[in-house]
């Protein structure tokens, strides 16, 4: 067993938007990423992910709909929904 700090990890990535991986729970990737106020683009994946907030605000628009997604929420993503985090 690892104990791994989430926000060191993030705070030492050189660019925000690009995720590392940093172990496996369960045949699935535990990711990190670090973000900030730009646009991403819409994307989606053939699997289902977990986006959990560390710090401040993530907003997704997400078939239509804006959700916020706070520090110390997660948001959980099915399958081949395409969430996308919007700064408005």
């Amino acid at each position: 067993m690892t104990k791994i700090s989430l926000r060191a990890i993030a705070d030492q990535l050189p660019r925000a938007w690009n995720s590392t991986v940093v172990g496996q729970a369960a045949g699935a990737n535990v990711k990190v990423l670090r973000m900030d106020d730009a646009a991403y683009p819409d994307e989606s994946h053939d699997f289902d992910e977990a986006l959990l907030v560390l710090d401040g605000c993530m907003r997704l628009a997400l078939q239509g709909q804006v959700t916020e997604v706070n520090a110390g929420e997660v948001f959980i993503c099915l399958l081949y929904t395409s969430p996308s985090p919007r700064d408005s």
